[in-house]
């Protein structure tokens, strides 16, 4: 059902573009209908035709067919939004009827426009975004612990070892006492990251590389993608806590979308519940891959002083950030949820296109202060 609504919308999308684009006078002049619904069908089947030869095995002919088709997704979206945009102010062409097709054909420019910044965008490195953050509870003897977070590397046939390596030597050079990632270790297809195992094992600090699941790594196979991280020197957390260093506490739930796959009848607070449960240390931080204000209220609750999480990516392509801001009120940034500080990371990886528009993927540096060091505790924000 999940895959047949999406190639419906799919399907629409392609078809209003061509419906709207047809009327162009350039591109009606130039082009013509059928073959400009010919090339949007084509388009339209690069990206499933990758997913299907990919499961086989053909990766030689799959791998730059879905980078392609990954492209055409960010292209046809910007191209939509854009279009969609003229027809609401001109209600359709209803309004100047014979410049509403001309401003369609600007619109489709603009789009395309856009969507070449966002390739250029998308392939630059990640920011490093420093955060202070008063911990409550923490001991004075470690004011000053520096964590580095990941979060949305999706890892696999998109993104590959080139790129992992230089995430890594960019780790490396924050000199972190532990690095975290928060959710989509890997992208859908966990065959496409395997090969990647032996570089990720490079990611090391010396408190240790910790992870919790994201959406994507349910949907790549949560005990598969547990096993790999594993292999590679990661410790995943699993709606379990574990002592990072005495006094400091770190926990770790399940994606949502793992609560749901699991075919249990649990919830994400009895996860946040169970996370951190038994004796509580003097502070903790918990890893959600999903920014969900209900978590985020029950580790408040629970008293967690600070949560990391991705998942939104920061919306990734303009305008869609809008939409998800809508579903995630916790969207990208620093927010403050009853006493609990939020940190919500834009992902330091793409999912589908390698396209960002208008910020740049990130990296979070935090360097945790204690209210019980005098010298420390005014610096603190």
């Amino acid at each position: 059902m999940f895959i047949a609504v999406i190639l419906s919308v799919w399907s629409m999308l392609h078809a209003y573009a061509g419906w709207r684009l047809s009327g162009v006078p350039w591109i009606a002049a130039r082009v013509g209908a059928r073959p400009l619904a010919l090339a949007l069908i084509l388009l339209g089947l690069v990206y499933p035709v990758a997913r299907i030869l990919a499961s086989p095995g053909f990766n030689g002919i799959a791998q730059p067919l879905e980078f392609a088709g990954a492209l055409w997704v960010g292209v046809l979206f910007l191209l939509f939004a854009a279009v969609l945009a003229t027809d609401v102010v001109t209600l359709g062409g209803w309004l100047w009827p014979r410049f509403a097709p001309v401003l369609r054909g600007w619109a489709a420019l603009a789009a395309l426009a856009l969507a070449i910044l966002a390739m250029v965008q998308g392939s630059r490195p990640p920011v490093v975004r420093e955060h202070e953050i008063a911990l409550p509870g923490l001991p004075a003897e470690r004011d000053g612990l520096t964590l580095v977070v990941l979060s949305d590397l999706h890892l696999g046939a998109l993104i590959g070892e080139d790129w992992l390596a230089a995430r890594i030597a960019q780790v490396d050079a924050l000199r972190p006492d532990a690095v975290v990632i928060a959710g989509d270790l890997v992208d859908f297809d966990l065959d496409g990251a395997l090969s990647l195992q032996t570089t990720l094992k490079r990611l090391h600090a010396p408190l240790g590389v910790w992870a919790v699941l994201g959406n994507h790594d349910a949907y790549a196979g949560a005990a598969r993608v547990v096993r790999f991280a594993e292999g590679a020197g990661v410790q995943v957390l699993r709606n379990r806590s574990a002592e990072l260093v005495p006094g400091l506490r770190l926990a770790g739930v399940d994606d949502p979308a793992q609560i749901h796959f699991s075919g249990t009848d649990a919830d994400s607070e009895r996860a946040v519940a169970r996370a951190l449960a038994g004796p509580n240390p003097a502070a903790t931080i918990l890893l959600s891959h999903t920014p969900d204000s209900r978590i985020a209220a029950a580790a408040a609750a629970a008293g967690a002083g600070l949560m990391l999480s991705g998942h939104t990516h920061g919306g990734q392509i303009w305008p869609f950030g809008h939409l998800v801001h809508l579903r995630f009120p916790l969207f990208a940034g620093r927010y403050e949820i009853d006493g609990m500080t939020v940190l919500v990371g834009r992902g330091a990886g793409t999912w589908g296109p390698r396209m960002r528009l208008w910020h740049r993927g990130e990296i979070l540096r935090i360097r945790l202060r204690s209210a019980a060091a005098p010298t420390n505790a005014a610096q603190a924000t």
